[in-house]
């Protein structure tokens, strides 16, 4: 379920799958546990309708924290996750990506979905990693506009890029400081 009008701007169905097929199977996201998001806790950023977090855990992950400030939003997400029977895996967040305060656990993979030509991305990584809400070695998945500019912030590896359509999956990890 979404909302109307181009508030929230739900990650496409083909894009969803696409991600979840490069974390499965591409060598640079296997741990021990197994394949991401496999028992994974998983930060939705910018989480819009869930539809990311809730895709995780419909693949296995453990947990998911949806991070949404818009508090329509946020109530279609606990809707959402209600509906599906999956509210003890999830938890709901009415904050600002970019300003998330102390986290109260931390994401071994982080989902951001921007708005479109927002540059919020970069520093809702930056802003998250300082908080607590990332693992020291988690991945990271920012969604973009195609054409949009966006570099790895300090802290964070760009692995991977793959275009679907208007929209841009760059793969990330983050590293440890030297």
């Amino acid at each position: 379920m979404a909302p109307e009008g181009a508030a929230v701007r739900p990650t496409s169905d083909r894009v969803r799958e696409a991600l979840f097929g490069i974390l499965a199977h591409a060598p640079a996201w296997r741990r021990p546990a197994g394949p991401l998001p496999l028992d994974a806790v998983v930060l939705d950023a910018f989480a819009g309708t869930g539809a990311a977090g809730i895709e995780a855990l419909s693949r296995g992950a453990r947990a998911a924290i949806f991070l949404e400030r818009d508090a329509e939003a946020a109530a279609l997400i606990r809707r959402n996750l209600r509906q599906l029977g999956a509210e003890q895996q999830g938890q709901v967040v009415e904050r600002d990506a970019t300003h998330p305060g102390r986290a109260s656990r931390a994401a071994d993979l982080v989902l951001l979905d921007p708005p479109y030509r927002s540059g919020l991305a970069a520093l809702a990584l930056v802003e998250l990693a300082e908080g607590g809400w990332l693992a020291p070695e988690a991945a990271a998945v920012v969604e973009t506009e195609d054409r949009e500019a966006f570099e790895a912030p300090d802290g964070f590896e760009l692995v991977d890029r793959r275009r679907y359509g208007r929209a841009a999956l760059h793969f990330l990890r983050r590293v440890a400081a030297q």
